[in-house]
């Protein structure tokens, strides 16, 4: 067992493998479409077809999910957004590193912020269609 083995099985065993997701300043489409991705790549704890509903009125709104991350990302096909999204990752330092690689795996994604703790860590990343290759 190497040393990211180790640290992974204690994250674990530690129930660590957590991160809250939050999305918020997009079209719902663009919402589900981020939710759609999550549960493709590892297991949430938003159903397939929980749709986030289209907000009534003016003010931000806030669709969330928590993303189990124990189990390596399962590959999965780009996802096509209407615009940019930004989503909102909190969880242990190894989560969040695991969520933000199964996330690159279908989007392209920039850090555009992050805050650290001592054993957890908040990161806003910029999620956008996968540039296609001619």
């Amino acid at each position: 067992m190497n040393a990211n083995d180790a640290e992974e099985a204690a994250q674990t065993n530690q129930g660590a493998a957590q991160v809250q997701v939050a999305v918020s300043d997009c079209p719902p489409e663009d919402a589900q479409t981020v939710f759609s991705a999550l549960n493709a790549v590892f297991v949430s704890d938003r159903a397939a077809d929980d749709a986030p509903p289209d907000p009534a009125g003016t003010g931000v709104t806030v669709w969330a999910a928590t993303v189990d991350v124990s189990a390596p990302p399962a590959e999965a096909a780009p996802r096509r957004l209407t615009a940019p999204v930004t989503a909102t990752v909190q969880g242990g330092y190894w989560a969040v590193d695991r969520l933000r690689a199964g996330l690159a795996s279908v989007f392209a994604l920039q850090e555009v912020g992050s805050t650290s703790g001592d054993q957890e860590q908040e990161a806003q990343l910029r999620l956008v269609t996968r540039p296609t290759t001619a």
